[in-house]
């Protein structure tokens, strides 16, 4: 079974260069309570190594590239994120990890909730309990 879920971003442009404008409960499957970036991070270094209990994302990785690990506990899939018109969905309960970053990657995250730490399972064993009960 595939966890992964691309978003076709809607790409408007010319000979000018490209646009890519994401409108939440349109494109983006939810309203957007906070946006990050991750840059700057090393090839060899990954991150993640969690999932999180209520939770829904989007991650496009707008500039450079980097692969996704997702994991429902049963099945693991990797995405390469390549291409800024292109998303991956990450919904609830899926543990992620972000690999293989390129020397300009800017990984851009779109989340439904506010920062909240005591939504994020940061064990893989205390994920595994969770999903497998």
């Amino acid at each position: 079974m595939s966890l992964v879920k691309m978003i076709d971003m809607p790409k408007l442009g010319d000979d000018r260069g490209q646009l890519v404008a994401l409108e939440e409960n349109k494109e983006v499957p939810f309203n957007i309570k906070r946006v990050y970036y991750m840059y700057g991070a090393q090839p060899d270094i990954a991150r993640g190594f969690h999932a999180h209990k209520e939770l829904d994302q989007v991650a496009i990785c707008v500039a450079g590239k980097c692969k996704v690990i997702l994991d429902d506990g049963i099945n693991k899939n990797v995405v390469l994120l390549a291409d800024p018109a292109k998303g991956v969905s990450i919904p609830p309960m899926i543990w992620h990890e972000m690999h293989d970053f390129s020397e300009n990657c800017v990984l851009l995250v779109l989340a439904s909730e506010l920062y909240d730490e005591d939504d994020y399972i940061r064990n893989y064993e205390d994920f595994l309990g969770k999903v497998n009960s």
